[in-house]
């Protein structure tokens, strides 16, 4: 059976081809980049996916750099939405199974509890955290609002598979880490030269192991379980909760100031609260999902090789 992996090259994408790797000859991986398939050009997506006969596709291609799609939205739509609105006509066509790869800012990110009076930026941030502990994680059939060009554009892109293709796995996930660039490997080279650092303390989400996502993936092709699905590591935490557990399991002092989310002015509005519950796979008996905790301590075991090539088990400077 032939897997069409996009996005080949990025964390998910490297992800995935390790876990085929691991299962063995089941499938036959292919695995494309933006320079060797044009997700954007129908042209080329139509005969690539003949040519190959291809029975999968997952999609892990994006634009993924929030700010930037609030700069550049035509890109952002071409990839996001366009891009995965090639691949599910062929997919229809050929009869191929696909799996778009969405994400959490598909949407709001409001809190789901009463609004508590705020007096000055402690109180804002104390509340914020609050209603972080009363809130519910969202499900798949909650209602979607998209507050910025990226949850916008992602949310084409699942609306258009969903449409057009209908052997289909819409995935949603969030805060993803693994081989490349990301939130935990930029904590571990900021501790190198900064005794103090500003974490956001104010928006709430899932940090995702993307060996834990693959499985999920995996998994998921391999069954006529057609729809939208949640896939995160279990457990809600914020930014500065996130950055505090790296520090810790890495033994690293450096002290983590909690600060608000409007401390750090970005183009593209961020969601407060964002987490996801995998409430579709636990019903299917397929949330294989860790707790975040226990992922991230095996990333930091899995990742020795770059941190010591990298930060040359040098901290604090």
């Amino acid at each position: 059976m032939k897997v069409l992996l996009t996005g080949g090259n990025g964390q998910l994408g490297i992800a995935l081809k390790n876990e085929f790797t691991q299962i063995g000859q089941i499938y036959e991986v292919i695995s494309t980049d933006y320079d060797t398939l044009d997700i954007t050009n129908f042209e080329q997506v139509k005969e690539y996916l003949i040519a190959n006969k291809v029975d999968i596709v997952i999609n892990c291609a994006a634009h993924t750099a929030v700010d930037k799609c609030e700069e550049a939205m035509e890109r952002a739509y071409q990839i996001n939405a366009v891009g995965p609105r090639n691949l599910a006509i062929v997919c229809e066509q050929i009869g191929a199974k696909i799996v778009q790869v969405s994400t959490d800012y598909v949407f709001d990110g409001a809190f789901n509890t009463l609004e508590a009076k705020q007096v000055g930026l402690e109180d804002v941030l104390q509340s914020r955290i609050e209603k972080a502990k009363l809130s519910r994680p969202w499900r798949e059939d909650d209602k979607v609002a998209p507050q910025s060009i990226y949850g916008t554009s992602k949310l084409m892109g699942e609306e258009l598979v969903r449409t057009l293709c209908k052997k289909h796995f819409i995935i949603r996930t969030a805060w993803l880490y693994g081989e490349g660039n990301n939130f935990v490997r930029t904590m571990l080279k900021l501790a190198q030269t900064n005794k103090e650092l500003n974490v956001v303390g104010d928006q709430f989400g899932n940090p995702t192991y993307a060996k834990d996502l693959a499985v999920a993936i995996v998994n998921l092709i391999q069954t006529e379980y057609y729809g939208v699905y949640h896939g995160t590591c279990e457990g809600t935490c914020s930014w500065y909760d996130f950055a505090t557990k790296i520090f810790e399991l890495k033994g690293i002092d450096v002290k983590v100031n909690k600060v608000t989310s409007e401390q750090f002015v970005r183009p593209a509005k961020r969601p407060f609260y964002s987490s996801l519950d995998n409430f579709m796979l636990k019903i299917q008996g397929l949330n294989t999902f860790r707790p975040w905790q226990e992922a991230l301590a095996d990333y930091l075991e899995a990742d020795t090789a770059w941190q010591e090539e990298n930060l040359g088990g040098k901290v604090n400077g």
